[in-house]
């Protein structure tokens, strides 16, 4: 009796193994730290909905230092979350990145200033000092300068511009009348600081016509060659797609989840609910399609603003959102 058992276990141990051999693995280079901006992603891999579509699916958070396009051109990842603005600036430049999912619909991105640096609209941005995130994220900015004619070298006709860090310091000691804020994070961190939203003059991207799409998924362009890396994609667009959807009725969860892992310890639980809360918004709606005239907005945007040199040729594909659409 004993040997039979043993014998079942080891069958059944030999089954687990070559399951979980079977498994797909997939490593997604985050664009930011762990934190609920990307909680559909971690949602899916808490929930088992990565285990489910046959994935096994490796999170890597990014920081300050850490670019995704040079992740994924060295091999570190097999997908990464990216800002069109850097993902075609950086095709532009001869890395062929594709987008192959859209699970951001609308942008967070704003610039938020101090009503007692007198800046009341875009025209009193004149002499100012902004601060701004680089990594690509600066493009959208200058995009947006350009289209005011503004020059960034500073004058007095012009802005100076000054290297933002991924925190809110610039404007809370006055070193700039105005910083780079996402509605779902470091404005929050503003009014958390205790400047009230009466003292505050906000800049949405969206509502300034230099609206790029934002958190887009993006593979190596040889990648989709194979048809079996677009079936693998397909499963972790759908699978994360519904993680973005629990994450939006669950905020509360999401937020957990995420505080379970942050491994620097730096989050807060009401500051996570809160960002899960505003990312729903962006998700609202997207199954990851990739919405064309967003796409061809932000390409005109880039292009009139020089930060693209060219009209970008297979830079999208449906293939991977319409496979999942079927699954």
């Amino acid at each position: 009796m004993k040997k039979m058992i043993g014998a079942v276990a080891g069958v059944a141990a030999m089954l687990m193994a070559g399951s979980a051999l079977a498994a797909d693995s997939v490593t997604l280079q985050l664009k930011w730290v762990t934190q609920a901006q990307f909680d559909g992603y971690y949602v899916a891999k808490a929930k088992g909905y990565y285990d489910e579509a046959g994935l096994d699916v490796t999170l890597k958070p990014g920081g300050p230092d850490i670019a995704p396009e040079q992740v994924i051109a060295g091999g570190g990842a097999d997908v990464i979350v990216d800002w069109i603005a850097a993902a075609l600036s950086a095709r532009d430049k001869g890395l062929p990145l594709v987008n192959i999912a859209q699970p951001f619909a609308h942008s967070g991105l704003m610039l938020t200033c101090l009503k007692s640096s007198g800046i009341k609209t875009s025209e009193d941005f004149k002499g100012k000092t902004l601060g701004v995130w680089f990594f690509g994220n600066e493009l959208p900015f200058y995009a947006w300068m350009k289209q005011l004619g503004l020059p960034t070298e500073g004058g007095a006709d012009g802005v100076t511009v000054i290297k933002q860090a991924f925190n809110v310091d610039p404007l809370l000691q006055k070193q700039a009348d105005c910083i780079s804020t996402m509605n779902y994070n470091e404005y929050n961190q503003v009014l958390e600081a205790g400047i009230p939203a009466d003292d505050l003059v906000v800049f949405k991207y969206d509502d300034v016509g230099v609206s790029l799409l934002e958190d887009g998924l993006y593979v190596m362009e040889d990648s989709l060659k194979d048809p079996a890396f677009v079936d693998k994609m397909a499963k972790f667009v759908k699978a994360s797609m519904k993680g973005f959807d629990y994450a939006a009725a669950n905020p509360e969860e999401a937020a957990e989840i995420i505080l379970d892992n942050d491994d620097t310890g730096a989050q807060t639980m009401e500051h996570q609910v809160s960002m899960a809360k505003e990312i729903a918004k962006l998700t609202e709606g997207s199954d990851g399609t990739l919405d064309m005239g967003k796409y061809e907005q932000s390409v005109k945007i880039l292009l009139d603003a020089g930060v693209i040199s060219k009209e970008p040729e297979g830079a999208y594909t449906t293939a991977v959102t319409d496979k999942a659409k079927a699954m």
